[in-house]
């Protein structure tokens, strides 16, 4: 298996080289460039194509969050992952939104750090009660989708609701008596058809869509 391509974006240089000691420890993953603010983040996506962006959020000339946005918009392929000292629930909210596939907090300990990167690297991070509730505090449910007019099959709904849920890959499959593998194609699937990128997007489409049981 091929490394998981890194480039590290944040404005303070102890702070990447902090990130670059972790994850160069680690076969899996390759750190192709750094930035220090979000204008070089998108310089350094268009030249380098990695898989993963780590992006700080609060940096001079272009922050995270607008970086974030123009990323996805152009390349919603590239997964970012924000990387914060704060788990202020409005920021990461906005980054969600922007497409980011979730967080990390700089003062967590190094190895979790590299299990929860690991997860988001293969789309398998379940999503925080906080981030489900402010998700239902923004989007009202509409029935402006039904289940009858929805593009996604019975079981890639079944798969839709459980991710809005919050659970895991893992307990999907249980749940469904499926594969991991198979929800894992699921999955793409809906994310294609629906043209969202991360599973915050989707409960949010869930919840504003009416999907929900």
């Amino acid at each position: 298996m091929q490394p998981f391509r890194i480039v590290i974006v944040d404005d303070h240089v102890h702070a990447r080289e902090a990130i670059r000691e972790i994850l160069e420890e680690h076969e899996d993953f390759l750190i192709v460039g750094e930035g220090k603010n979000g204008e070089e983040a998108i310089k350094l996506t268009e030249e380098l194509m990695p898989d993963i962006i780590l992006m700080d959020i609060q940096m001079p000339v272009m922050d995270g969050l607008e970086a974030t946005k123009r990323i996805k918009l152009q390349f919603p392929y590239v997964k970012i992952v924000m990387i914060t000292v704060s788990d202020d629930i409005t920021d990461l909210f906005d980054a969600l939104k922007q497409g980011a596939q979730g967080y990390l907090l700089k003062n967590i300990q190094s190895e979790a750090w590299v299990d929860h990167l690991r997860a988001f690297a293969v789309d398998e991070v379940p999503m925080s009660k906080e981030i489900a509730f402010q998700i239902l505090k923004e989007f009202p449910q509409s029935k402006a989708v039904t289940k009858e007019n929805t593009p996604l099959s019975a079981r890639e709904l079944e798969v839709l609701q459980l991710v809005a849920k919050g659970l895991s890959n893992r307990e999907i499959s249980d749940t469904l008596f499926i594969s991991e593998h198979t929800v894992k194609s699921h999955l793409k699937n809906i994310l294609s058809k629906l043209h969202l990128d991360n599973r915050v997007q989707l409960t949010s489409y869930a919840f504003q869509k009416g999907l929900m049981d």
